[in-house]
């Protein structure tokens, strides 16, 4: 990767609002890296790591905003928010609710940079909940639904010639009153639903391309062909322009002068290489190889981009061995070897920013602690992440689940939300067995159709990265409908990864994997020797930690809350000999709940604002006691 010069971007920043106006809102607990926030450039690392151009412009930072009634027009800021933090959160200086019926505003200016004169100016929004309204200079740029995908309008018909340049965007956001997808957010969060998030919670940033340029790519490799195929799309290209693809030995910031493994020229987008001496990437060697992708025309490069890919496979395994005791059922298999897949149930939240991590330090943190704990997969629950933790994921060596955001749940104790909306999403929940759960067979056509729009972004944006190993469509029966049409989607989409159809929920005869959730021992209540056999979720083990809780009087876990870290160990210890037993006659995987305590949740490994909770050592020896016991 090229270093990112990021001076234009940060001087604009700094001179578009005063950050001396900025502080973090209320007094909740916070992480360490709260403090580290800088006002004039949060988030100013690369925010596409996958594909970089080393020319951008970050527009994070202090915008103006207000809040509105829905039909309102703009009238004039009521105050700054620092982006891209959500409104809701305390980093974003705020701290208010929007809410069904209202919009929030913001607005800031920037200046094109003269260098960029004569090509197009791309604005790229990160991820924006819900729905997004952007006009540049008075005029609409465009539009886009969804709170998790990333979507970029070009914006260059929009631009003055000179001067100052206005961005304004209008967002609505009805959480649990609609069908959207919205994962644990809530209006009135209590147990294991969170405060909701609204408006822009990733990056803002502009770039400059050239008429002809790459807009997306993906790499597979064949492990067993010993190749590597990838495919490219692009605009504005002319007759005789070409195509080129380099991939390299390794990847880090001097990729580009790592050794040549393999060229090609792209024809109609798309070339197969040979990779001597192919590398492949595991969480205990997560080998990653460095690429560029350009187009040139009459011999001279148009446009460049640098990435990096990795070449692992991810499928069903089970053994012809007569030896039934272990290798009888089906496995996951990493590289063609069967591994037991474990690790933490991962919600991605923050006392401080709620959705969006403080610093890129603190979103690479969680992650190395996983591994530091033994782990080697992260279950993402039912919300996604910035391209940048997957790029750690990748780096670092972390088999990922992904979960697509829930529009529904099964809670019969929900505070405030409408009976119609109530009554399409709630079903008969199965509760840890495979019988007698019902789909939600009132969701409407134009709610399901916004979840194959959704669920398409997301799997397009993040299928380059290949830590992600298994999709998840649907949580326990949580807006769970036509479970068979939605597997199929999901595989026609990428073929590549594995499926589990629904974690804990309506159990159907279809993806790739049978998961059963038990709280708070791990238990199998079923084995099907068609499918892969997991335990989606277990655990839970609830500890408060004074001084670190999201509300000292209101805490929950499941069960009993234990009184000293050394009581939860024996219990964990005890939940992985378990485990052992049950990978003996089956079991492919595990995730415990989970990674950190999330307001009133209290069952993580770590405290809220990420204080480790237990010791590291003791942790590792059990968690890779529970992978190792696997046999071939």
């Amino acid at each position: 990767m090229k270093k990112i010069i990021l001076s234009a971007a940060c001087i604009f920043a700094a001179l578009s609002l005063n950050a001396g106006d900025w502080a973090p809102a209320g007094d909740g607990i916070k992480t360490r890296w709260a403090t580290q926030v800088n006002p004039s450039a949060p988030h100013s690392e690369y925010p596409r790591p996958q594909m970089v151009r080393s020319e951008w412009m970050s527009l994070n930072g202090l915008w103006d905003y207000a809040i509105t009634p829905q039909d309102a027009s703009y009238s004039g800021a009521e105050g700054s928010i620092l982006v891209p933090f959500a409104v809701e959160s305390s980093l974003s200086g705020v701290q208010k609710k929007v809410g069904e019926g209202n919009a929030l505003w913001y607005e800031r200016s920037f200046s094109v940079p003269r260098a960029w004169k004569g090509r197009s100016v791309i604005l790229h929004f990160d991820a924006v909940d819900w729905q997004a309204e952007v006009w540049v200079n008075g005029q609409l740029a465009g539009s886009h639904s969804g709170g998790y995908a990333p979507f970029s309008f070009n914006i260059s018909p929009y631009l003055k010639k000179s001067g100052k340049q206005t961005v304004r965007v209008k967002v609505l956001d009805s959480t649990d009153d609609s069908l959207q997808p919205r994962g644990k957010q809530v209006k009135e969060p209590r147990s294991i639903w969170y405060t909701s998030v609204t408006g822009i919670w990733q990056s803002v940033w502009l770039e400059p391309v050239a008429a002809a340029h790459i807009v997306s790519y993906d790499v597979n490799g064949d492990i067993a062909a010993g190749t590597v195929c990838i495919e490219a799309c692009a605009e504005g290209l002319q007759e005789g322009d070409r195509i080129s693809f380099e991939l390299r030995e390794g990847y880090g910031p001097e990729s580009r002068g790592t050794a040549c493994v393999a060229t090609a020229e792209l024809t109609d987008g798309k070339a197969c290489v040979k990779v001597p001496d192919m590398k492949t990437w595991s969480p205990d060697s997560p080998y990653l190889y460095g690429l560029t992708i350009s187009i040139s025309r009459n011999g001279k490069t148009v446009d460049s981009v640098d990435g990096y890919t990795a070449i692992r496979s991810i499928s069903k395994w089970r053994s012809d061995s007569p030896d039934r005791n272990t290798t009888y059922y089906n496995r996951m298999a990493l590289n063609g070897k069967p591994l037991f897949q474990f690790g933490p149930l991962d919600q991605g939240w923050w006392p401080d920013g709620l959705y969006t991590a403080p610093t890129d330090e603190a979103l690479r943190f969680d992650i190395e602690q996983t591994k530091a704990w033994g782990f080697n997969m992260i279950r993402k629950h039912i919300k996604i992440e910035p391209a940048r933790w997957y790029f750690w994921c990748d780096v670092l060596g972390m088999i990922v689940w992904q979960d697509m955001p829930c529009i529904g749940d099964h809670d019969n104790n929900v505070r405030g939300r409408s009976e119609e909306i109530f009554n399409i999403t709630h079903n008969k929940w199965p509760n840890d067995t495979f019988i007698g759960g019902t789909e939600c067979d009132e969701i409407p056509q134009d709610a399901k159709d916004n979840f194959y729009k959704e669920w398409t972004e997301i799997i397009a944006a993040f299928k380059h990265f290949k830590c992600i190993c298994v999709w998840v469509p649907f949580n326990e029966g949580w807006g769970q409908f036509d479970t068979e049409k939605v597997v199929e989607f999901t595989r026609a989409q990428d073929p590549t990864r594995l499926i589990n159809a629904c974690s804990g929920g309506v159990f159907k005869f279809c993806g790739d994997i049978q998961d059963c959730h038990h709280y708070a021992s791990p238990a199998m209540n079923a084995f099907e020797g068609r499918m892969i056999n997991v335990i989606g979720e277990y655990g839970g083990l609830g500890y408060p930690v004074e001084g670190h809780t999201w509300d000292k009087n209101n805490n929950w876990g499941y069960g009993k809350l234990f009184g000293t870290p050394d009581d939860v160990m024996k219990t964990y210890a005890k939940f992985g000999q378990m485990l052992q037993t049950f990978i003996s006659v089956g079991c492919s995987a595990a995730v415990y709940t989970q990674t950190t305590d999330v307001e009133n949740e209290i069952n993580g490994l770590m405290t809220y604002d990420r204080i480790p909770k237990y010791n590291e050592a003791q942790l590792n020896k059990v968690n890779r006691a529970v992978i190792e016991s696997m046999k071939e």
